[in-house]
């Protein structure tokens, strides 16, 4: 099987993670960055995020996203930059150019869908932004998109402020809907040889996700439906966090069947009432359920209560801080890793699903323009061709 070719215009996070699963399955990867403008530090920003455990330009917020890559410096606000990354896409035979710029700038550095497609007409392109093209000046910032997109509104305590998610979870859709949207359209390109344009707008992408609250509008829900509630389920009754002994369980009932079941639990039987059989009649009660619950549950060790609930096929989980899923067996056999230019070993989050022949291992990211000059000795560039495009600003590293 041929091994594709991404050459991928990026930083912060949506598109390096999304860039990062072609990576994890063999491809060749090559980040392009900015060439020095004269002020701050070159390069993808989240270069210099976090604590410097290598060297400056790759610390530890960078280092995950960006393993197995390689990182050329390019100047395409320049014609001569523009026609480079043209010619690399020829001479490389890259299969998927992606970028996650504003799209105002994509005529500007000509990186535009319609210029590239012209030089490799079954090039895939693939763009990440705030809103789509029809925004084009609308940065993407995962925050920002949350609060946008009604995920802090729906996340938090019922009295309390809208609230973060604790992962940067509309940038993470984002690169998941631009690697499912690069499979489909190397599945056409197939069928066809055409290429086509891909446009990932952030905000769409997580509005999809509001398949249990937005359809609800048009039912005359009441609003507590579509606003936050805490650790609760909406729905289903009791599903919560409940307080223990010695720390706190989940616990998530999502039928009557699993209700009957916990409240046949010796210490959970003073819960049962037949108003409370069915979830409508739970429904009536629910601040009392939960009440009834928690005054259980702190009454005893995590870990006994977790048993009595494994026993009884009850839903349910400890809740783990990060250190706790790494060691995890189901996650711990299944994480990448990485070794530091000095040898050290870093392990990184699994893969999203496991891939025959995927390699676990990692390379290290490179330094800022590391692979410039191998990059274009290989699309033909002569040594004095690259000093002098060097000199120029034309290229960098």
């Amino acid at each position: 099987m041929k091994r594709r070719t991404v050459l991928s215009m990026e930083q912060a996070l949506s598109m390096p993670y999304a860039t990062l699963r072609f990576a994890q399955l063999g491809w060749r990867v090559i980040r392009l960055e900015s060439t020095p403008s004269g002020g701050g530090l070159p390069g993808d920003p989240n270069r210099y995020i976090g604590a410097n455990v290598v060297d400056d330009d790759r610390r530890t917020y960078f280092i995950a996203p960006n393993v197995g890559k390689e990182a050329i410096a390019i100047n395409l606000k320049e014609p001569d930059g523009q026609a480079l990354l043209r010619r690399l896409l020829v001479e490389l035979d890259v299969d998927v150019f992606c970028c996650n710029t504003v799209p105002r700038r994509y005529a500007q550095l000509g990186i535009d869908y319609e210029t590239l497609s012209r030089t490799k007409p079954d090039l895939i392109w693939a763009g990440i932004s705030a809103m789509g093209p029809d925004y084009p000046d609308a940065p993407g910032y995962d925050p920002v998109l949350q609060a946008m997109a009604g995920y802090m509104e729906l996340t938090g305590d019922a009295d309390g402020p809208p609230t973060l998610a604790g992962v940067p979870i509309v940038d993470l859709k984002a690169g998941d809907e631009v690697f499912a949207n690069v499979m489909l359209a190397l599945l056409e390109r197939a069928e066809t040889g055409k290429g086509s344009r891909i446009d990932v707008s952030m905000l769409q992408a997580a509005a999809s996700w509001l398949i249990t609250t937005l359809p609800l509008l048009d039912f005359d829900c009441a609003p507590a439906e579509i606003t936050r509630c805490g650790n609760a389920h909406r729905k289903f009754i009791p599903t919560n966090v409940y307080p223990t002994a010695d720390g706190f369980i989940y616990l998530a009932i999502g039928s009557d069947v699993q209700w009957r079941r916990l409240t046949e639990i010796p210490k959970f039987a003073s819960l049962a009432a037949g108003a409370r059989a069915t979830n409508e009649g739970r429904h009536k009660e629910r601040d009392a359920i939960h009440h009834d619950m928690a005054a259980v549950t702190t009454r005893f060790a995590t870990a006994e209560i977790a048993a009595d609930f494994r026993d009884a096929t009850i839903p349910h989980a400890p809740i783990h801080d990060i250190p706790a899923v790494r060691d995890m067996e189901a996650v711990r056999r299944r994480l990448t890793t990485t070794h530091t230019p000095g040898g050290r070993l870093v392990h990184m989050q699994p893969m999203a699903v496991d891939v025959a022949g995927a390699s676990g291992e990692l390379a290290f990211p490179a330094k800022y323009g590391q692979d410039t000059c191998a990059v274009l000795r290989e699309a033909g560039y002569a040594d004095e061709a690259i000093a002098q495009l060097r000199e120029r600003g034309i290229v960098a590293g």
